[in-house]
């Protein structure tokens, strides 16, 4: 179908945790903006097992909004997840994933819907700045797009969040995606199709804090590193033959010095570095190791991603 004839449902899908404080005007500015457009649409609002007033919150919204439904899952299982619900849950011909804290600004919707009119399956907000963040995180992140870039066969696309347009066919592809550990902003980057950037200087939040510390932020990142690319192993094979490769020539360095100088009584510092050095080597690709086996693991299990405690559905009106 041609979306351009208006007849196509648009899914707007929202997660939140502990978002009570600015789910009101996020919904507010979000339905502002797309009663302009010449669609019918759906807010899907999913609660990922907050633990303040955002359920309450949500069904207080839907009272007056009937666009609105509720996902709510039984309990806490992350973004990722509580994106994956909303997908399997929208009904729209394009669905667009929005954070609530409203650094996501609703009001590039428009052109987004413009640049899926125009045949892109994909259209994600490309941030040309990014306004209320540290230096160290915005250096960390920069440094973790260059490292996906090189290390991937999928490369994600630098100063990208979950903050995008995607189309039908799209969404039934990511669902068809069975894996526990879902990176989305690399399963996005994996699926193909068509895709182009909308640029926007990123805002600072409305209310409430970040739920992502500094060491979330690793785990997340060692997460979309591990999920994609098999390149942390094979860069440990190699230097672990790195390593051998010097002891081979250390020990030909003290079979050269014994046969014509002499050898003397060996130190004790020598001994001891040589031997943290080598399993300080043995530790780290283990733990590489280790990182795989365990999504490995994981995987194997085959358990439910998540579980709903309660749905809401939206009725909405037909333009």
């Amino acid at each position: 179908m041609d979306p351009k004839d208006g007849t196509q449902l648009i899914s707007v899908i929202a997660p939140a945790f502990n978002e009570a404080e600015g789910l009101p005007e996020f919904v507010n500015r979000l339905q502002s903006v797309m009663e302009k457009q010449p669609y019918p649409y759906e807010i899907v609002l999913v609660n990922d097992g907050s633990q303040d007033d955002t359920l309450k919150v949500m069904r207080s919204l839907k009272r007056g909004h009937r666009q609105i439904a509720i996902v709510n899952l039984s309990r806490n299982f992350g973004k990722e997840i509580a994106m994956t619900a909303g997908f399997e849950y929208a009904q729209g011909d394009a669905v667009i994933v929005i954070d609530v804290d409203l650094q996501d600004p609703p009001e590039l919707i428009p052109e987004m819907l413009k640049n899926w009119e125009a045949g892109y399956d994909v259209v994600y907000a490309q941030r040309r700045s990014r306004a209320g963040e540290s230096w160290l995180k915005k250096k960390t992140a920069k440094v973790f797009y260059a490292i996906s870039s090189r290390l991937g066969k999928s490369p994600i696309p630098p100063n990208v969040g979950d903050f995008r347009l995607i189309s039908r066919r799209v969404v039934e592809a990511l669902l068809a995606l069975p894996e526990q550990h879902r990176f989305m902003k690399g399963l996005f980057a994996w699926v193909g199709f068509p895709q182009t950037a909308v640029l926007y200087d990123r805002p600072p939040r409305y209310a409430g804090e970040t739920k992502w510390n500094y060491w979330s932020l690793w785990n997340f990142a060692l997460e979309g590193l591990t999920s994609f690319t098999i390149t942390p192993l094979l860069l440990s094979t190699y230097f672990g033959f790195f390593v051998a490769f010097l002891a081979f020539l250390y020990g030909i360095f003290i079979v050269f010095k014994a046969l014509f100088f002499g050898e003397v009584v060996q130190g004790y510092p020598t001994i001891m570095v040589t031997i943290l050095f080598l399993g300080g080597v043995q530790l780290i690709v283990l733990g590489v190791i280790g990182e795989y086996l365990g999504r490995t693991f994981n995987e194997s299990k085959r358990r439910p991603l998540y579980f709903i405690e309660s749905v809401d559905p939206a009725n909405p009106d037909k333009k």
